[in-house]
This record gives structure tokens, C-alpha cells and sequence, in this order.
């Protein structure tokens, strides 16, 4: 699926190691111009930095900040899309996502003062997560694949992109929790574990408090 827009998928070790249905690979293999980059900070890493520095990119984070330009909502005549278009006309627009767990999401940016420096862009009212294997911690959320779904529909409504195949990346997402839930199903017939039954732990006797309730990721539409 070619794209103008290059996507830098900055994976957390974790997923890289860990998760390996993860939606951030499949996304990466739909779309020839984009990167998967490993790593928990990247004010030092080579490949990141190179692409922040190049004259020739306009480097962005996808991030719901105070200061992101929301491109769902954005009239088209305004001026900051105007001057955001314009830092366009010789340069290619570069995204930047974090592809981690949401307790990890944050630590990444947290040490990387370049990608805080970048600005900001961001999606709204995305359709609900269509995640049927993942639960996410709260409306908002999405998966990586989801997320870059939102932010081409986002970027084709303002001219700065054509997404023209918008079903494409959704129906792989779908056909591939479709094969794991099958396989799981078909392991769980034969008995087989993916994993030893550990032994239970001992409840404690006071619960711990509540944390704190997180903010939405991205805006969700609100209910009528």
C-alpha cells in the first residue's frame, strides 16, 4: 500500500520480543514506506535521529499533546493546516508512533527529549477498536495498526495523503485475529498449554489503592 507519508513505528523491546502478533509488524508489511526501530529511548539512536535531522523530511510525533493539530477536525481553511501544508511542498511528511504496552508507551517518551521537541498531530471520533484478542484499557485506545488506519483516513481528508485502499489494512487486522483465534481454539481441543499453570498466589487481605484513572489517548466522539 504505498503511502506519500513514511510511518516510524518506534517498537518497545518487549513487543519486539515478546508480542509476536503484534499489529505494529503487520503495519509495517502493508506499507512499503515505513520503519520498525527497537528501542526504550532514542535521543542517541543513529537511525531515529537521522530522519529528525534530515532537510529533506518533516518529522512529526502522532500524539494527542495540548498543541497537536487534530487533522480529523481541522477546518480546511485554516491558517495552522495552511502553514502545516506548506512545510510540505518540498519535503516528505515523516510520522512518528510508539508501539508499546500503555505502562510503556509513556517512559518512552519520557526519555526521549527529541521526539517531545517534534510537533504534534494527532486523529479524533477513530471508530472503537476493533481489537477481539486485546482488551484496551479504556474507549480511546487503540491498536498500532488502528492507529495508523485513523491517521491515513485523517491525512487523505486534508489533502496531505491518499489513502485509497481504506479497508485493506482493517481486513488484515481482522483475518489475522480471526487465524489466532482459531489456532487457540484448535491447541486448547488437543490440551496443549502455550504456557505452565503457575501456582497460585496468596490474596492480600487489604486491597491496594486505586490508580489514578488514565486520560483517553485519542478523542472519542461523544455520546448524544
Amino acid at each position: 500500500m504505498p503511502t506519500r507519508t513514511k510511518f516510524v513505528i518506534l517498537m518497545h523491546p518487549y513487543e519486539f520480543k515478546r508480542i509476536k502478533a503484534n499489529t505494529g509488524r503487520l503495519t509495517h508489511i502493508c506499507l512499503p514506506d515505513s520503519a520498525v526501530i527497537v528501542g526504550e529511548s532514542f535521543d542517541e539512536h543513529e537511525e531515529v535521529q537521522a530522519l529528525i535531522k534530515d532537510p529533506k523530511n518533516y518529522p512529526v510525533l502522532l500524539y494527542p499533546g495540548k498543541a497537536a493539530i487534530d487533522l480529523s477536525a481541522i477546518p480546511l481553511s485554516d491558517p495552522q493546516l495552511s502553514a502545516f501544508t506548506s512545510q510540505l511542498e518540498s519535503r516528505r511528511l515523516v510520522v512518528f508512533l510508539r508501539d508499546a504496552t500503555w505502562r510503556l508507551a509513556r517512559p518512552m517518551l519520557r526519555k526521549s527529549l527529541s521526539l517531545q521537541a517534534l510537533p504534534q498531530v494527532m486523529f479524533s471520533n477513530a471508530a472503537p477498536s476493533r481489537y477481539l484478542i486485546k482488551l484496551q484499557p479504556e474507549p480511546g485506545c487503540l491498536s498500532t495498526l488502528e492507529a495508523v488506519h485513523a491517521m491515513l483516513l485523517a491525512l487523505d481528508r486534508t489533502g496531505l495523503d491518499a489513502y485509497t485502499l481504506p479497508n485493506q489494512l482493517i481486513d488484515l487486522f481482522m483475518r489475522m485475529q480471526e487465524f489466532q483465534i482459531k489456532r487457540t481454539a484448535e491447541t486448547r481441543a488437543l490440551g496443549i498449554r502455550r504456557h505452565a499453570l503457575k501456582p497460585k498466589r496468596e490474596v492480600q487481605s487489604v486491597m491496594p489503592p486505586r490508580a489514578k484513572k488514565r486520560k483517553r489517548i485519542f478523542p472519542v466522539a461523544s455520546k448524544p
